[in-house]
């Protein structure tokens, strides 16, 4: 596998990238298992990582149309109702084979079943997709698995809970 990842001082390209934490009617959250290219700081064995379905904006779309968009090409739902922004997450990103400046909005949507439809979804990334999964948040707060960004999980609960932030809150990189 060949990366991306920089030694000089040469800027990253900026990526507009819109995400959803998306709920099935039990509150599991829907993951998607990817490899890394770097292993996590705090567990060098550990080399894959979860994160949320989503992509990059393409010219004209809004945040909130380019999370549909994926949606459809990721899990196959192409209608889903898109929610209220809850976080944001900036910043260098090299988990990837190409490094990035990230520039992340994540929404909720809320499916009413857990149907969802994955057969495209390896065709549509850049990075070697391992597999989804629907985590129980009981689960995916006493995990050791890598889950980005930083402070996902608890964001997470709070939304199951119905404590919507009213303001996005801004999320980290684990050491990306």
């Amino acid at each position: 596998m060949t990366s991306e990842l920089r030694t000089t001082s040469e800027p990253l390209t900026i990526r507009h990238i819109a995400r959803a934490l998306v709920f099935d009617p039990a509150n599991r959250l829907l993951l998607i298992e990817y490899e890394a290219v770097r292993p996590a700081p705090a567990n060098p064995e550990a080399k894959n990582f979860w994160f949320m379905p989503g992509g990059g904006l393409e010219p004209g779309e809004t945040h909130e149309e380019a999370c549909r968009r994926e949606l459809g090409e990721e899990i196959g739902v192409h209608d889903a109702a898109i929610g209220p922004q809850v976080a944001l997450c900036d910043g260098p990103f090299h988990l990837f084979d190409k490094s990035r400046d990230a520039r992340e909005r994540y929404f909720v949507v809320r499916l009413p079943d857990d149907r969802i439809d994955t057969h495209m979804l390896a065709e549509t990334e850049d990075n070697p997709v391992i597999g989804t999964r629907w985590w129980p948040l009981d689960e995916l707060a006493t995990t050791d698995a890598r889950i980005e960004p930083a402070g996902l999980t608890d964001l997470a609960c709070r939304i199951a809970r119905g404590e919507v932030p009213e303001t996005p809150e801004t999320l980290m990189w684990r050491g990306a």
